[in-house]
């Protein structure tokens, strides 16, 4: 495990910290399932370059799809 990949993790685990909140309190399943999503990404993907595909996927999906 590398700094850039935990870095990474943190980065996405507040993201969907974020998401998580903000789809409970606005009842939102879209945002809601994305945030538990990025929380447990990391823990199933080992490369760094994966996870930050994946993490950028999940956080830009509610955005396009709400539109």
């Amino acid at each position: 495990m590398n700094v850039t990949f935990l870095l990474v993790t943190v980065l996405f685990g507040s993201i969907g910290l974020g998401y998580f909140i903000y789809g409970r309190k606005q009842k939102s399943p879209l945002y809601f399932i994305s945030g538990i999503a990025l929380f447990g990404c990391p823990y199933l993907v080992d490369s760094t370059i994966a996870l930050v595909l994946i993490g950028a996927t999940l956080v830009v999906l509610p955005l396009t799809i709400k539109r």
